[in-house]
């Protein structure tokens, strides 16, 4: 430091310091005459603050401009040559000049800068940076590890100055050229048009050295530059500053596309996006944080050159594993949700914990706010995607067989054994949250032609579907990348020898639409099967501790149980009933309803078509290319609406007149050309559900719930224009369900009708409804011997069935659990072995469970009748069915009202769903509804198992013991009186029809045949009223099963004539013996 001071005195008493603004400028400039004279540059006269400050002083001391003019090329080049060195300083806070701050001049430089020993050292006293130097100045400077021990006051203010050491003093690499480069953009516009050069090119080293930086990091020790280039557009997204840091990347990454020697560009940003997917796994759905990196990853959506490498990268390492996408950078930030990270694992869980301590109203709240933050997540996933769609078509094809082979590979998640076997299925398959957020996700994307009339939608080509063994080129040129379609059943089966002309590409939409109809059956429907057990399991739960707590049990497992079931549900919840993607949904699933109507009507035209019917006959649908799953979705979602988010369906009264049109040309026969539409009778029967999840729906609310808004639903059921039809589809399925040809069909069928008892009892309560069934029992009537037998016919044959089969099993199962309890009310089991004691717990349990969906059922069933028969009677009265129907009805008061009834007094009738006062009413109520067919009373006493005018008289005991209306009960006991004396001249009738020949008896039941006929394959005769009986349920000869009509069946002429002759025979022979014989 005394040489340096010295040097100072020396320069300070030379009388030429006089021209310079500053002590250490004319140190400068003394110095540089030892060095290599620099080339001169054409320029200017100078505008800047250093320029004018040397310009000021020389004007002032013309005699010395000469004598400098003499000594050194010119003042223009001493001018320049100070300004470019303040310039550098500015800009790269850098400097060789470590003279006494003090004697430095106010003229622009900065406050701090990094001090270069070494180089300086190197220069041989060179106390002045210029164009050079400076790239050989910026690269010491990057290389120094603690650039901060190096600062020095550039000026004589000895002020704290926290900022600019900040500034100065960075030692991270990228943020340090971003800021240069910043300070670069500032000094161009304002520098002089002479030292515009010089900035620009200032401007470019700092790209130049960013991308040197990111190709060779591992010279820059102790630094991670990936992540500081992560962190510097972290820091601009939260500080506003994003645009300027983006244009300094693409200067960078420019820079790096054009040097790719030494590493690739993918090279570059693949520790970039490892970084990034290593801090956004752990983030959770409602931390900002996470909202920051999602702008990021925005950045990278849009920017071409990133997206490529993104998709590149998101490659899973094994494309057949399901698992495996979840586990790249896009996979990770779809599985970020409300949902449990880690299934059943309740601990650390950021939402609904201890639930049954927060009030409703706080849930709702919590509620809200996972919706408001799952409402911003799916935005950005939806911007990423339409990005990344929307880049170069080489990121386009990357991102589409991304999806077509993350749903392929994870196919196993639709199949039953993956819900029954969890360990399994979460260690190959990706989770519940990233199905339903890729899903929201496409459902945003799909919205531009969400709508039931856009013409758009008809550009849909279900070919696609069928598409198989592709090669990448061919699934690259067709924009085909969905996999294993053609594995999937379809709604139709295609015709044998069918030529399918496959398209040479198929549009995005078409692509879109199968994509996201795909995901939402791989995910949305396993979540809402999840929620209804845990619904019921939650029920269960409840039940066991009530039961608990009111015997003084232990309730505090239960209660945990309870708690962590119930933090599961809530999330779930909350995850699957996000207002917008619901919307989203709604609209995609009506639309396609609008668009597979088209499809079954053979439109393949640019407008949609108006429904008529009857439907048209179709000989080249393409609804044999729609997988089923199109189908299915639709159920599955307005069912989980109904059961979940009802409100959203009152709200979309325009969407449902769609549903309701798909499900009448979908689910029924109406016109006898079904096959052309849907084959699979389980899916048909589905609709069913569908049609009550949609219709409107009063339910018995609890004590100060209140009735949910129902207006829109009605008024769109009631102005259906397509009501009689929608009628006659329910009671078609309602047929048809029972063969479906699966070996479990008897107890399925009892599942699939019970949505269908409510929606005819909702039918006939509206009277456009109404009247289109009673056209169908009038159809009935009028062709009750139709080669087919008549679709009412056959519907109220199986419903009568069902009525016999149900209610005798749920009094079967009444009778078991009476037996049960009596046994444990009186401590027998107190005695048992554990095991022995728990087997009588578990069959208590299992028969309750039965029973009351027995009994459920079978309320359903009987009340269908009593309704029916109010405006419906020539059928329920035909010999066809009247028999049955009646020997149904007192079979059932006989264990109701007589003495059998007390086998049925089980402890808590409701608990088992046990009504029999209902029951007994709806059976009265048919009765009283047929009771003025002269025909119908007269069969009533030919029932010999059940009937007895003691069980009429019981039946009126129990109606006024019940509090029916007194005209109700005076009503039945006048029909009582006129039973009970046709019973009387039937038993008279009876004791002379005994000795009939047998011969003249019907073979399979024993009766005098009135109406001989014969059958054509076995040749065996029966009575017409019971082949057509069997017939509506079995269309084969009931000797042989070879298939039989009833247009087949011939009269026996000549044995209804004996009859007719033995019985007038009879008939006098007994008149002549008289009363006494």
């Amino acid at each position: 430091m005394t040489d340096q001071g010295n040097n100072n005195q020396n320069i300070s008493q030379n009388p030429f310091a006089a021209l310079f603004s500053s002590l250490a400028d004319a140190k400068q400039f003394a110095s540089g005459q030892k060095a290599t004279p620099q080339q001169s540059v054409d320029s200017g006269e100078s505008q800047s603050e250093s320029d004018n400050s040397v310009s000021d002083s020389i004007d002032e001391n013309e005699d010395s401009v000469a004598e400098i003019s003499r000594s050194f090329r010119s003042r223009q080049e001493l001018c320049e040559q100070l300004n470019v060195n303040h310039m550098i300083q500015r800009i790269f806070l850098i400097t060789l000049d470590n003279s006494d701050p003090s004697l430095r001049g106010g003229n622009g430089i900065p406050p701090r800068c990094v001090y270069l020993e070494e180089m300086a050292a190197d220069l041989d006293g060179q106390d002045w940076l210029n164009m050079d130097t400076i790239e050989q100045a910026l690269f010491n400077r990057l290389l120094l590890q603690e650039p901060g021990n190096h600062l020095i006051y550039m000026t004589s203010c000895s002020v704290v100055n926290l900022s600019a050491d900040r500034d100065a003093g960075d030692k991270r690499a990228i943020p340090y050229l971003y800021a240069c480069y910043q300070r670069a953009k500032e000094e161009i516009t304002k520098v002089p048009e002479k030292l515009l050069s010089y900035a620009v090119r200032c401007k470019n080293l700092t790209v130049s050295n960013a991308r040197t930086v990111l190709l060779t990091p591992e010279i820059y020790i102790s630094q991670n530059v990936y992540e500081q280039l992560l962190d510097l557009l972290l820091e601009a997204v939260r500080g506003a500053q994003f645009e300027e840091v983006v244009e300094f990347l693409e200067d960078v990454i420019a820079s790096l596309l054009a040097d790719q020697e030494v590493r690739t560009f993918g090279e570059v940003m693949v520790p970039v996006f490892d970084i990034f997917q290593g801090r956004v796994k752990d983030l959770d759905l409602c931390q900002l944080l996470l909202y920051s990196y999602l702008e990021i990853l925005l950045y990278f959506s849009r920017q071409k050159d990133i997206s490529k490498v993104l998709m590149e990268h998101s490659q899973p390492k094994d494309p057949n594993s399901g698992i495996q996408y979840q586990k790249t950078l896009l996979g990770t930030i779809l599985n970020i949700s409300c949902l449990l990270k880690t299934p059943g694992v309740v601990e650390n869980h950021g939402f609904f914990l201890n639930p049954s301590r927060s009030s409703p109203q706080e849930m709702k709240v919590q509620e809200s706010n996972i919706h408001q933050f799952m409402g911003q997540f799916h935005d950005k996933l939806y911007q990423i995607l339409k990005n990344l769609l929307q880049q170069s078509s080489e990121t386009r094809h990357l991102l589409l067989s991304w999806l077509g082979g993350c749903l392929q590979a994870n196919m196993g998640r639709a199949k039953i054994w993956a819900n029954q076997m969890p360990e399994i299925f979460f260690q190959m398959f990706a989770s519940d949250a990233f199905f339903l957020n890729l899903g929201a996700a496409l459902l945003k994307l799909c919205q531009p032609f969400s709508r039931p009339y856009s013409a758009k939608l008809l550009t849909f080509n279900p070919t696609y579907c069928l598409l198989k063994e592709l090669s990448e080129e061919e699934r690259r040129n067709r924009n085909v990348h969905a996999r294993g379609l053609d594995k999937e059943t379809c709604l139709i089966p295609v015709p044998p020898q069918k030529t399918v002309e496959f398209a040479q590409s198929y549009s995005l939409l078409t692509e879109n639409l199968i994509i996201t109809q795909l995901t939402m059956h791989l995910g949305f429907h396993r979540l809402h099967d999840q929620m209804v057990k845990m619904n019921q399991s939650l029920h269960r739960l409840q039940g066991t501790w009530r039961d608990t707590q009111l015997s003084g049990g232990p309730a505090t497992e239960l209660r945990e149980q309870f708690e962590r079931l119930m933090t599961v549900y809530l999330s779930t919840k909350a995850a699957t009933t996000q207002p917008a993607m619901l919307q989203n949904c709604l609209n995609l699933q009506a639309s396609c309803a609008a668009l597979l109507v088209q499809l079954s009507l053979g439109n393949q035209g640019p407008e949609h078509i108006p429904l008529t019917f009857p439907l048209p006959e179709l000989e080249n649908s393409l609804l044999c290319f729609v997988p089923e799953f199109f189908a299915e979705n639709m159920g599955d979602f307005f069912i989980f609406l109904r059961r979940f988010a009802d409100e959203v369906l009152e709200s979309s009264a325009e969407s449902l007149e769609h549903v309701l049109t798909f499900i009448t040309v979908f689910m029924g026969n109406v016109d006898r050309l079904f096959t052309h539409r849907m084959k699979n009778p389980h899916l048909r029967a589905k609709l069913a559900e569908v049609l009550e999840a949609v219709m409107p729906h009063m339910e018995t609310l609890s004590p100060g719930a209140t009735q949910p808004i129902m207006f829109q639903r009605q008024r769109v059921f009631s102005s259906y224009r397509h009501a009689p039809q929608l009628a006659e589809a329910l009671i078609t399925v309602f047929v048809d369900i029972e063969f479906t040809g699966d070996p479990h069909q008897f107890e399925q069928k009892f599942n699939y009708r019970r949505p269908m008892y409510a929606i005819l009892k909702y039918m006939w309560g509206e009277e456009s409804y109404r009247e289109s069934i009673k056209h169908l029992a009038d159809y009935a009537s009028e062709n009750l011997e139709a080669m087919n037998p008549p679709l009412f016919l056959r519907f109220l044959n199986l419903l009568m069935n069902d009525a016999i089969f149900l209610l005798d099993e749920a009094i079967q199962y009444l009778s078991k659990i009476k037996i049960l309890q009596l046994e444990r009310d009186r401590g027998e089991w107190d005695s048992l072995a554990p095991d022995a004691r728990r087997e009588k717990e578990s069959s208590l349990q299992m028969f309750g469970q039965l029973g009351r969906f027995h009994n459920i059922m079978s309320n359903e069933t009987i009340g269908t009748l009593a309704f029916l028969t109010s405006e419906i009677k020539g059928l329920f009265v035909h010999p066809f069915l009247a028999e049955r129907i009646i020997s149904m009805l007192n079979y059932f008061l006989q264990h109701l009202v007589g003495p059998k009834m007390g086998a049925l007094k089980v402890k808590d009738f409701s608990e088992f769903d046990f009504k029999p006062q209902q029951l007994v009413s709806d059976i009265c109520t048919i009765y009283l509804n047929l009771g003025d067919e002269e025909n119908f009373c007269a069969t009533v006493p030919k029932d010999g198992r059940s009937y007895s005018p003691t069980l009429f008289c019981q039946t009126v005991r129990v109606l006024k013991k019940i509090n029916k209306p007194g005209d109700m009960i005076v009503s039945f006991s006048l029909l009582a009186d006129k039973i009970k004396s046709l019973a009387d001249r039937h038993q008279q009738e009876e004791e002379t029809y005994s000795d009939a020949p047998d011969e003249f008896l019907d073979p399979i039941m024993s009766t005098l045949m009135l109406d001989p006929v014969l059958l054509p394959s076995s040749n065996v005769t029966v009575d017409r009223s019971t082949i057509a009986r069997h017939l509506l349920s079995d269309q084969t000869d009931p000797f042989n099963r070879s298939p039989l009509t009833m247009d087949q069946i011939r009269p026996n002429e000549e044995l209804r004539q004996k009859i007719m002759k033995w019985l007038a025979d009879h008939k006098q022979s007994n008149q002549q013996m008289g009363p006494s014989g």
